[in-house]
């Protein structure tokens, strides 16, 4: 999202947006050859031996824990340092740039040749998910490395593992070179606490630096049903390299849905092995059942396009997302276009907002992988892009673009559902500029390369958009939800966990270039687990929740109600403006209630800005230093902090000096540590 959380930073999405007869035929020749996930039960027992595991998670937590929050997906999670194995468990830990660090629950299982990880299958299930590291190359661009997959000990299949869409290193925007220099020796860095490019004699870091986004997943349809205590083993076999599992995650997968009545791709031409660019049969598709008022219909297969395929007023359906599978390669424009892009790849767009945009399209039933192994902000190579109104997009599996969902408004009433969203180099889905009356909503995103949802009201507000039960993990750089400006959004009920480093779960921030925060901001009822990161630039822990001041005051009407901050590494709360501007800008009116607060590292509340807030009914407990970090704006004044804190009654439970709102520090008692210790808390329980 940003170059720094200090430094000038920039976002960009990538430039303009350009861009049959009904189907009665058979569809056996498109399915040919795909493994039907629909069919029999297996009738094989057990491993003898085998031990029963710990029940599926979400968030790595029991599911009673994290209740009510999140997406509605339909797999069942487990944690591989919960399962039987002869490997090694690596982790706990939450220091950036490790292999723990970065896997779910903070947590994995590492396998060395001849080793594996065994799981038993909560549920009936006849495809999985693994998510796995293997290493880098040594010059970087990724190997590829296999993994041996067998259920109950019969016949084996093996996926072949790669890294080459993982593995990023060095300052943002990211290298694929382990062994490169500073990308900007201008820029402060915590490694020499020093500017290198102006400190005698120049420092130089050790390489690989900072390497980072570890990990990728990948599918396996199993090619029939297993029941619930069947055993998944995943093994390195020989000659494999060390391969780390994080979790494996398990699924009954419905059959390929049938459209008869369609605008068939096959019947213009598109060519269901991949073999052959589909793009433009597609097309074809499309201008067809735009003139004869039929929806779009995409039967199984892999359809090769390396290029946007403009859509409008269209509906557009797959078999279902293991089915269908749009996949595209990530291609070099032989000249930079407009906006700067220098490449392009797959993707669905809307038109451009400034030439009127799309509506009426609906996309759902379809994977979209593409092929983007770097970061370029510039360039347009997002799985979903462009601006669409009074439009739905559901039931998508995207991996490997830039950004899984990026629109460029002004645009409205656009709807966002069940669709899961992995590995991707930069945001998960962006609401970029004007969007309004729209809805983000039971979606699955992990492991993106910034933000997992945002809205960012860069020149136009964002109005009056919903971002509702969705469960984001492991955003290796920036937050799980972030919102820039805008007037009368609500964020309820999501569920978010482990973010990495320069961010963390949620956050409202001034910067960007955002529109002011007017009118209300409604967080409520969402959930964060081993949140709040470690700020480079700062030098400092962040709150799972921050609200962060640094281009304009904050002072809209933001109620956070009803909330659950769970093992927060730092702070739950944190409420802070850029030093430079730390006497220029303020937040004011926020209004904290209802919350629990199970678990920090340091304290509750972590002021470091002008303003105030007001706390009721907030629950804490396994508090790991003072209850509230009072700093203010750091001027330290005979008046006390900066920073005000209302207490409306009930806010209970004990840090190391009792309540953690304690009569004492009101209304603004200097309490301020810079860098307080970290005392880890507990693992969360029942409340």
């Amino acid at each position: 999202m940003s170059r720094s959380i200090t430094g000038a930073a920039t976002r960009h999405s990538g430039g303009p947006r350009r861009r049959a007869a009904m189907a009665v035929a058979s569809l056996t020749a498109a399915a040919a050859g795909l493994s039907m996930l629909a069919s029999g039960t297996a009738a094989a027992t057990a491993p003898k031996g085998a031990t029963a595991q710990p029940a599926a998670t979400r968030a790595a937590l029991a599911p009673s824990l994290v209740a009510g929050a999140g997406a509605g997906v339909g797999f069942a999670e487990q944690e591989a340092e919960h399962a039987r194995t002869t490997g090694t468990v690596i982790g706990p830990g939450r220091a950036a740039y490790t292999l723990p660090a970065e896997a779910s629950g903070r947590s994995a299982v590492t396998l060395q040749p001849g080793q594996y990880v065994e799981f038993t299958l909560p549920s009936t299930a006849n495809a999985i998910s693994v998510r796995y590291s293997v290493p880098d190359a040594a010059n970087g661009g990724g190997i590829t490395s296999p993994l041996d997959v067998t259920v109950n000990g019969g016949a084996k299949k093996t996926l072949t593992l790669t890294s080459q869409y993982a593995w990023l290193y060095n300052q943002y925007p990211f290298s694929n070179d382990p062994g490169a220099g500073l990308l900007h020796p201008g820029d402060w860095i915590t490694e020499c606490a020093c500017v290198p490019n102006q400190t005698t004699p120049e420092p130089t870091v050790t390489t690989p630096f900072r390497p980072n986004h570890f990990y990728d997943e990948q599918r396996l349809a199993l090619g029939r049903t297993y029941k619930a205590g069947d055993t998944v083993r995943l093994t390195a076999p020989a000659g494999a390299a060390p391969t780390t599992i994080d979790l494996l995650d398990s699924q009954q997968v419905a059959p390929p849905k049938i459209d008869l009545l369609a605008a068939n791709v096959l019947l213009f031409g598109a060519d269901p092995t991949g073999r052959r660019d589909s793009a433009g049969a597609i097309d074809k598709a499309i201008a067809f059942a735009r003139a004869t008022h039929l929806k779009v219909y995409i039967p199984p297969g892999t359809y090769q396009v390396n290029r946007h395929i403009i859509v409008d007023n269209v509906t557009i359906e797959g078999a279902g997302n293991w089915y269908t599978t749009i996949k595209g390669h990530e291609v070099a424009l032989s000249t930079p276009a407009p906006d700067g892009s220098v490449h392009t790849g797959v993707g669905f767009y809307g038109k451009d907002a400034s030439a009127g945009g799309s509506s009426n399209v609906h996309l759902s039933g379809f994977a979209i992988q593409g092929d983007v192994r770097d970061r370029i902000d510039t360039d347009q190579v997002n799985g979903i892009g462009g601006a669409l109104s009074d439009s739905t997009i559901e039931g998508l599996y995207i991996q490997h673009t830039k950004a899984g969902m990026w629109f460029d408004g002004p645009m409205k009433n656009l709807r966002i559902t069940g669709n899961e969203i992995v590995d991707q180099t930069a945001d998960g889905i962006n609401f970029h500029t004007g969007v309004t009356r729209s809805v983000i909503a039971d979606n699955f995103i992990r492991n993106t390369g910034d933000d997992a949802i945002a809205l960012w009201s860069e020149k136009t507000e964002d109005t009056g958009n919903t971002i509702d039960h969705n469960t984001v993990q492991t955003p290796v750089l920036a937050n799980g939800i972030a919102i820039y400006g805008g007037t009368d959004n609500t964020v309820s009920a999501n569920l978010i966990a482990d973010p990495i480093r320069e961010g963390s779960a949620i956050q409202a921030g001034s910067r960007f270039g955002a529109e002011a925060f007017t009118g209300h901001l409604w967080i409520t009822g969402n959930t964060t687990v081993r949140a709040g990161t470690y700020e480079l630039n700062w030098n400092i822990g962040l709150g799972a929740i921050w609200l962060y001041a640094l281009e304009k005051n904050i002072d809209a009407d933001i109620e956070v109600t009803g909330d659950s901050f769970l093992d927060s590494t730092y702070n739950a709360i944190m409420l802070v403006s850029d030093f430079p501007v730390k006497d220029l800008y303020s937040i004011t009116n926020v209004h904290f209630k209802d919350i629990k607060v199970d678990g920090t590292g340091t304290s509750v509340l972590s002021a470091r800005v002008a303003g105030g807030a007001s706390f009721q009914n907030v629950d804490a407990r396994n508090v790991g230093a003072v209850g509230i970090n009072n700093c203010g704006s750091f001027n330290f004044t005979p008046a006390g902090s900066e920073f005000a804190v209302t207490d409306l009654g009930g806010n209970d439970g004990g840090g190391t000096t009792g309540d953690w709102l304690a009569p004492w520090e009101l209304p603004n008692t200097i309490t301020c540590d810079d860098r307080p210790a970290v005392t880890p808390p507990p693992a969360p329980s029942p409340w």
